[in-house]
């Protein structure tokens, strides 16, 4: 028996079905994500959203609902690939029973992400379910996976109907690398302790957390710091419709940063730093100002 309004209408219900889930999972997940949402275009703030919804899903098998569900660590690697091997499947076939990969695989294909994206966001997630401590070597690739190629989809989404030449594609790329991991960056110094003391994570072994200092956090936020120098270099280069949101991005967390700088170490890895939200507001209207008089 046919669908009413034929096939097409039902794949277009279906997809707005699997969109609204997203959107769901971010409203009731990240408040400050949705707020910074709403400065996209109604076509990206969709798109973005189903990005991060698988992102917020996979977090919850590694960190949340699945642990506390009483899910062993195997069994835990096993529901993260199952969430893996969907996510490819429905990219191929632009169909997924699961709505919230349903949303990702319709943007991955409009947006043309693809494995050389997702896989190695899945391998940074793995990584966390892995107790062994992290090493040196390990931080660069992790942050790759875990965040900059988050800031690739994200900027995928934002080039579909602007394509970019390619040297201009490779500077907008170098900026989203450097503001994905400014923005993992910050909330690694943010969660210190809680990293630490509750997961047993420590995502800057060169320090030792039990005795984080003045000069630890300094080298941290000099790092930082020069990401987001490197990324605010290309949102000027970016289509206006999506300047202002990452503009806006870009200026909370280097809001995030500055607090961070005159918190005192010892404070710092007892209280998560936050910027409150009239102050998020007055940094979203500069943003829009700002991006606003810049020129395509």
């Amino acid at each position: 028996m046919s669908p009413p309004g034929g096939e097409a209408d039902a794949l277009g219900r279906y997809g707005a079905t699997a969109e609204a889930s997203a959107a769901v999972v971010i409203g009731r997940y990240s408040t400050s994500f949705g707020a910074a949402a709403r400065l996209l275009d109604p076509a990206s703030r969709r798109r973005i959203r189903s990005i991060y919804a698988l992102v917020r899903v996979a977090d919850e098998i590694v960190d949340g609902t699945a642990r506390a569900a009483g899910l062993a660590d195997a069994e835990l690697v096993a529901v993260l690939g199952d969430l893996e091997a969907e996510t490819e499947t429905a990219m191929g076939r632009g169909y997924s029973a699961n709505l919230v990969v349903h949303a990702f695989a319709t943007t991955a294909r409009d947006a043309g992400i693809d494995e050389r994206l997702t896989r190695p966001f899945f391998a940074s997630m793995r990584r966390d379910l892995d107790r062994a401590p992290m090493r040196i070597d390990e931080v660069g690739p992790y942050i790759h996976g875990s965040a900059e190629v988050v800031g690739l989809m994200c900027l995928a989404v934002f080039l579909i109907d602007e394509p970019a030449d390619a040297a201009r594609r490779e500077r907008l790329e170098e900026g989203a690398v450097h503001l994905g991991a400014a923005f993992q960056k910050i909330n690694f110094l943010r969660d210190l302790a809680v990293d630490w003391h509750e997961l047993g994570r420590n995502y800057f072994p060169w320090i030792d957390p039990d005795r984080f200092t003045e000069a630890d956090k300094a080298r941290i936020l000099d790092d930082i710091d020069h990401d987001l120098e490197i990324a605010g270099r290309s949102i000027r280069e970016l289509p206006r419709r999506a300047r202002t949101a990452v503009a806006a991005a870009h200026g909370l967390f280097a809001k995030l940063a500055a607090r961070c700088r005159t918190t005192p170490a010892e404070r710092l890895i007892a209280t998560r730093i936050r910027v409150p939200d009239g102050e998020k507001l007055v940094i979203a209207v500069r943003s829009a100002i700002t991006a606003g008089g810049i020129g395509r």
